[in-house]
C-alpha cells in the first residue's frame, strides 16, 4: 500500500518548481518588504547626507536622530512595526536636513 501511495505521489511532486525570490517593489506588500524598503531609503539618505557634512558631524546627527526617533516611538517598542517606524523616522529627519542644503527656491 505504501509503495502504491508513494508511486502515486512522486510524479505530483516531480513537477513542482521551488519558489524563486521576486524582486521587491517598494513600498512593499508585507512587513518584511516594507522594512526592506525603509532600510533602503535610509541608506540612500545617509549616503546623501555623508556627502554634505563631515564624518564627526554625521555621527552626532545619527546619534541625535536615533535617540529622538526611539523616544517618539517608545510606546510601540514591543510591536513588530517598531523597527520600521524608527528607521522611517531617521530617514525623514535626514531628508528634512538635506532640504536645508538646497538653494532657495528649489
Amino acid at each position: 500500500m505504501r509503495v502504491l501511495l508513494l508511486a502515486f505521489l512522486l510524479p505530483l511532486g516531480a513537477g513542482v518548481m521551488p519558489a524563486q525570490a521576486q524582486p521587491v517593489t517598494c513600498p512593499g506588500n508585507n512587513t518584511v518588504e516594507m522594512r526592506y524598503c525603509a532600510s533602503k531609503d535610509l541608506e540612500q539618505s545617509n549616503s546623501a547626507l555623508r556627502r554634505k557634512i563631515s564624518a564627526p558631524l554625521f555621527q552626532q546627527w545619527q546619534n541625535a536622530t536615533r535617540a529622538v526617533c526611539a523616544k517618539a516611538y517608545a510606546p510601540y517598542r514591543d510591536g513588530t512595526i517598531y523597527p520600521q517606524l524608527v528607521v522611517s523616522c531617521d530617514d525623514q529627519l535626514n531628508r528634512a536636513l538635506l532640504k536645508q542644503f538646497q538653494p532657495l527656491g528649489n
